[in-house]
């Protein structure tokens, strides 16, 4: 898998997840598209998006605290890059 072949799974399964909300956001998810202030994620979200990403590559375990957390903090908001470039790293064909 390529990197814009992920973006593009990444940017489908937010499209999915976000579809309905009510959220304000305007335009086309991008790479520099922020989950939290931009989509209005809520930590039960990111959760969701965690599971649907394991669901969606067929990787059960993926280590989303490497994603999640710096130096022992949650950290405030990802970029869809972000997200794009863990998986590029953790995914197993």
């Amino acid at each position: 898998m390529d990197k814009d072949g992920i973006l593009g799974d990444v940017v489908n399964i937010l499209n999915d997840m976000t579809g309905d909300w009510e959220i304000g956001y305007q335009g086309k998810i991008t790479p520099e598209t922020t989950l939290v202030g931009d989509l209005a994620f809520e930590s039960i979200d990111v959760v969701q998006l965690a599971v649907a990403l394991e669901e969606y590559f067929g990787q059960q375990g993926l280590p989303f605290e490497k994603l999640l957390m710096t130096e022992g903090r949650y950290v405030d908001d990802l970029r869809v890059d972000q997200i794009v470039s863990f998986l590029c790293e953790h995914i197993r064909p």
